[in-house]
């Protein structure tokens, strides 16, 4: 049953088809000149496709921490204990991957920076991984 609210013809909906069925098929560009083609990613660029990181996990670098806690941490919420940096990042939204090792920080510490409440989280990370082992 035909709408007729399609932006493009029939013929120019199969000629799509067609151009894309070797792109398809392939599982690879199949353009002729490299600069169409999208960049792969880089070494050092974050972990997307695996969804958020969790300090702790083997894949969770310090870097990386550190990247995502400065997504959702600004300067005005240092200094601050876990329990009010748990705050800031439930408001902001951030995944509880995150958040849960943070509120899991001793209650008795204060953090100045990201740099340091990355380090207690990277830290803490080893250390369970250890003695899980």
């Amino acid at each position: 049953m035909q709408r007729g609210s399609d932006r493009l013809s029939v013929h120019r909906d199969d000629e799509m088809k067609h151009e894309l069925q070797g792109l398809l098929r392939s599982g690879h560009p199949t353009r002729a000149d490299e600069w169409h083609d999208p960049e792969p990613s880089a070494e050092d660029d974050p972990r997307v496709a695996g969804g958020p990181v969790a300090p702790g996990t083997s894949t969770a670098s310090l870097a990386v921490v550190r990247l995502e806690l400065a997504r959702f941490l600004s300067r005005s919420a240092f200094p601050a204990s876990p329990r009010e940096l748990a705050g800031v990042l439930r408001r902001g939204y951030a995944p509880d991957a995150l958040v849960e090792p943070v509120e899991r920080l001793p209650r008795s510490a204060r953090y100045t920076n990201v740099q340091e409440v990355a380090e207690a989280l990277t830290k803490t990370g080893r250390s369970t991984r250890r003695g899980n082992a």
